[in-house]
């Protein structure tokens, strides 16, 4: 059987089971596109990625994408006192997670320095509500599927933990 090519009827609908990703709004998919894979990959192996000695001291916090005019970093929170040891280790880490993704992923690493009292009880008081940057919360408003709304909160809640 032979198909038209310029028919309404073939481009409107996919029939049967859709992908997680198909059902999404545009907007949201831009969100976990633009962050998505690299930093989910970096949260899901950070242990394997910095050891275990240096992972009970930092955590990564953002990875921002190379574009024209900068290069892919990857900001890592860091306890007070432990600076050092985060810095010496700091080709290694870039080492490990360029080979653990098979290609140059990241080519600088940013540190910020916090006291682990404060991070601990932020990461405890968190509402439902204010889970989500409050530009991403109006886009999750948006969204009229309140299954995939739930999710998507619950999705941000996991990062925020991590």
């Amino acid at each position: 059987m032979q198909f038209k090519n310029n028919t309404k009827q073939r481009n409107t609908g996919i029939q049967g089971l859709r992908s997680f990703k198909d059902t999404l709004p545009k907007n949201v998919k831009k969100i976990i596109n633009k962050k998505g894979h690299i930093y989910s990959e970096t949260l899901n192996n950070w242990k394997f990625i910095v050891g275990n000695d240096l992972f009970k001291v930092c955590y990564p916090k953002t990875f921002k994408n190379s574009n024209r005019f900068g290069v892919s970093t990857l900001v890592i929170m860091v306890k007070r006192g432990h600076e050092v040891d985060i810095e010496y280790s700091k080709k290694d880490i870039l080492n490990k997670m360029n080979n653990f993704f098979g290609y140059s992923v990241v080519e600088k690493l940013k540190f910020i320095s916090f006291d682990h009292e404060q991070e601990i009880t932020n990461l405890s008081n968190t509402d439902v509500k204010n889970v989500a940057i409050s530009k991403y919360q109006d886009k999750i408003k948006d969204v009229k599927n309140e299954k995939i709304k739930k999710s998507l909160t619950e999705l941000t809640k996991v990062f925020k933990r991590k």
